[in-house]
């Protein structure tokens, strides 16, 4: 193994069992707490995931918010989204989250402020944590893990993509499995194991368009496109979460007229990063990703089920 991997596997063993051992104690919100969170860095589908998981909760009449750390924001501190405002105010996942599911949203650095504001403003109701399997500082009652196919031969950061190895799935109460990826080479015994699938939402999209995308896997994306028939004649990847410049968007129009595209195609995220930008790259189609959760209604009763057993009174 890569040196520095070593070195970075070895300070999340330290971190994790300093939990496990109750050295470090998770502190504990009112309202319980469902994590949805991943192995990798990126690229797994929590945010579908996440929007998938609202959906259910709000068809069964069960109120909740959303916790999230609000990575690449400029601002500070615990800040309620406002869906209005923008990627550099709160974070690109957690506004396209309050624009989709119109449900409270709330960032911050410590998850647990975050959600004792949450508490104090909306009441001690479910709370979701997103990106939260790696934030242990929060005690949570319901704890689901993506992972994806390229988890399952990965290595850990900095030589891979991995912010844990896959031995820590046994803290995981679920294990949500998307592509051709199955149990068999994972160590999921005696977990739940959900399946999904990913895709992207039918759109009109103009002939021959650029695909460009700031995302942590922009190939599964094209290759999504392509299933859907949609085949582009340029692309432009970034790095995951990027927000676009000015010359970003001379750059892209530059690429439409020497490639003599129709237009543009990219995702939901990249959208919201794009801001006032957005109107320079007309026609632009924008792709929601789709996820559908297999045996759904299942999923949801366990989940409830489980968390009301965790929090009876002994």
């Amino acid at each position: 193994m890569n040196l520095l991997s070593s070195l970075f596997g070895a300070g999340v063993g330290v971190h994790n069992a300093l939990y496990d051992r109750s050295v470090l104690k998770p502190q504990r919100l009112a309202g319980p707490v469902v994590s949805v969170g991943n192995l990798s860095v990126g690229g797994s589908g929590k945010t579908p995931f996440v929007l998938v998981l609202g959906e259910l909760l709000k068809q069964r009449g069960v109120k909740f918010d959303i916790l999230s750390r609000g990575y690449g924001r400029r601002t500070r501190g615990v800040r309620v989204v406002d869906p209005s405002g923008t990627a550099s105010d709160f974070g690109d996942e957690p506004l396209l989250l309050a624009r989709r599911l119109k449900v409270p949203v709330v960032v911050g650095e410590g998850r647990y402020s975050a959600g004792l504001a949450a508490e104090r403003a909306f009441g001690p109701q479910l709370h979701l944590l997103d990106d939260g399997f790696q934030h242990r500082a929060l005690a949570r009652d319901f704890d689901i893990v993506l992972v994806t196919p390229e988890d399952s031969g990965d290595r850990l950061l900095p030589a891979g993509r991995l912010r844990e190895p896959l031995k820590s799935l046994k803290r995981a109460d679920a294990v949500v499995l998307s592509g051709a990826l199955t149990s068999d080479a994972l160590p999921v015994s005696g977990k739940q194991v959900w399946g999904v699938k990913r895709g992207i939402q039918p759109t009109v999209v103009p002939d021959n368009p650029v695909v460009f995308c700031g995302i942590a896997r922009p190939q599964n994306f094209l290759t999504q496109l392509r299933t859907a028939g949609i085949d582009p004649v340029a692309e432009a990847f970034y790095r995951d979460h990027h927000a676009y410049t000015a010359q970003d968007i001379r750059d892209l129009l530059r690429l439409r007229e020497r490639s003599e595209a129709g237009g543009f195609v990219t995702t939901e995220k990249d959208a919201i990063n794009l801001g006032t930008n957005l109107s320079a790259l007309h026609p632009i189609a924008i792709v929601p990703v789709k996820m559908e959760l297999l045996d759904a209604s299942n999923v949801l009763e366990t989940i409830l089920r489980t968390i009301e057993e965790r929090r009876r009174p002994a």
